[in-house]
């Protein structure tokens, strides 16, 4: 599932390209009505205004003061190129070509809707995202306060609640290079750890981001490019592979509901009380 790196790679692609357009017609294509493209017909006949991230939504202020939201879900891409197949949404834009915008989903868990501004009723996991990584607002005071919970570690990252844009791949990342095992219950992390973990997350995300993000399988830049950053993975996907630290043959298994995959040696698990 694309996280904030691949996100954030598609919303500097599109926002000098899409920036000031009018959208002349929001069309849903192989795409059943529901919520996940409510209202997206309210988009036609509106200029749009930016090209903004909140964790791993993009959302795109609209002239009439509605927001154009968009999730990628697990498979979900956004290319001005037609894709074969698996089209939900097209955009029709004014000026010249490439003026189509395609929204590709073959698992279909991605969203494309319009809400009023600022109305997140709709979408709860938006409602409640944690502070944005990459942002001053993400101080270790306020992780601190959403990592006092009594569940394991991964499960708080992958929450939103503590943080904003993790999934499966930079948990585990971050948590290999703070040597946190996952199921470390979040609230009995240190102080020390928790800012460790804390600049962790900031450096692994902000390296994915200047690798325009992880490609594992379908995830693509809105150019059609692949995400340079696998090669950079030191715990996902890794397992049965060395330990770049210790040397330890790295493992996978499954914490909260996730494949996870750590150093068995370097991520000691908790202690059970």
């Amino acid at each position: 599932m694309p996280e904030l790196p691949e996100v954030e790679t598609v919303r500097r692609e599109l926002a000098p390209w899409l920036t000031g357009r009018t959208i002349l017609r929001a069309r849903r294509e192989l795409a059943p009505a529901g919520p996940k493209y409510a209202g997206l017909e309210a988009a036609s006949g509106q200029r749009v205004g930016s090209v903004d991230r909140r964790g791993k939504f993009l959302i795109l202020p609209l002239s009439r003061g509605d927001e154009l939201i968009i999730h990628l879900g697990m498979t979900g891409m956004i290319s001005p190129a037609p894709p074969a197949d698996h089209v939900r949404v097209t955009l029709t834009l004014d000026g010249p070509a490439p003026n189509v915008l395609y929204f590709r989903d073959p698992r279909r868990f991605g969203r494309f809707l319009v809400a009023p501004g600022g109305d997140r009723s709709a979408l709860p996991t938006l409602a409640n995202l944690g502070p944005e990584p990459l942002s001053p607002e993400f101080t270790v005071a306020r992780f601190a306060a959403g990592l006092n919970r009594r569940t394991c570690v991964k499960a708080a990252l992958l929450s939103q609640r503590a943080v904003a844009g993790l999934g499966n791949i930079y948990v585990d990342e971050a948590l290999w290079r703070v040597r946190v095992h996952p199921e470390t219950p979040a609230h009995t992390l240190s102080r020390a750890r928790i800012a460790a973990l804390r600049e962790a997350i900031v450096a692994v995300l902000g390296a994915a981001v200047e690798a325009r993000g992880t490609t594992l399988s379908d995830y693509r830049t809105v150019g059609g490019e692949e995400g340079g950053y696998v090669g950079r993975l030191d715990a996902y996907g890794r397992d049965g592979e060395p330990c770049r630290r210790c040397g330890t043959a790295l493992v996978r298994t499954v914490v909260a509901q996730r494949g996870t995959h750590f150093c068995p040696r370097c991520q000691r698990p908790p202690k059970r009380r």
